[in-house]
């Protein structure tokens, strides 16, 4: 069984695919924060910017099987199929490996689906999945320290990003910040992009053109 907080077709709005579109699968449920405001304070993760509480998102609920849930996904692909725009699909959360599984993938690869996961990298992610991001948190030891993305948000007190720089990633990015301070931390990120080249800067797309 699976919970989903919900399922929608859209861009991509960070990182390397930034602009690509995609299909979105966000589970409920994380392990570094409850989602609920009142836990915020405390948690390892304080700074998150999403609503993964629950089931009631579009298209959200429990999905009884792996095949169910790739079959709803699949649904919201453009039914026009072009051999050059291969099936996208971004598996985020909250913490999508917490549920994420063999399953699933093998399900949506069925499918013909490129997988991406976005994961604070506190799990290790199944060797299947295509597309790995991880987006580290200062206090998390990260057990996933390999794969194509490492997305950090920028700037968090005690995550350096001269702490990831050596780790097996084939891109690097830094996010700023998002909330009251978001211009002073993007200044910061180009500042440090500019100095460290190994390094870009990742702008929150979907934020930009008003769209989920």
């Amino acid at each position: 069984m699976y919970s989903v907080k919900e399922i929608f077709y859209s861009v991509q709005g960070e990182g390397y695919n930034s602009g690509r579109p995609a299909v979105f699968c966000r589970f409920a449920g994380c392990n570094l924060w409850s989602g609920k405001e009142e836990d915020r304070k405390d948690a390892i993760c304080s700074f998150c910017d999403t609503d993964f509480v629950g089931l009631g998102g579009i298209n959200g609920g429990f999905y009884g099987s792996a095949t169910e849930l790739a079959d709803r996904i699949s649904l919201l692909w453009p039914k026009k199929k072009n051999k050059s725009a291969r099936p996208f699909v971004v598996c985020t959360g909250g913490e999508p490996l917490l549920q994420l599984d063999t399953a699933l993938i093998a399900a949506l690869h069925k499918e013909n689906f490129e997988i991406a996961v976005e994961t604070n990298g506190a799990i290790c992610a199944p060797s299947d999945i295509d597309w790995i991001c991880v987006s580290p948190k200062a206090s998390v030891e990260l057990a996933q320290v390999s794969g194509e993305e490492l997305k950090l948000v920028y700037p968090q007190p005690g995550a350096d990003p001269e702490k990831y720089a050596n780790l097996n990633f084939r891109h690097f990015f830094l996010q700023p910040m998002d909330g009251v301070g978001r211009e002073q931390a993007t200044r910061q990120a180009l500042e440090y992009v500019l100095v460290h080249p190994q390094w870009r800067i990742s702008l929150q797309l979907h934020k930009i053109l008003g769209i989920r």
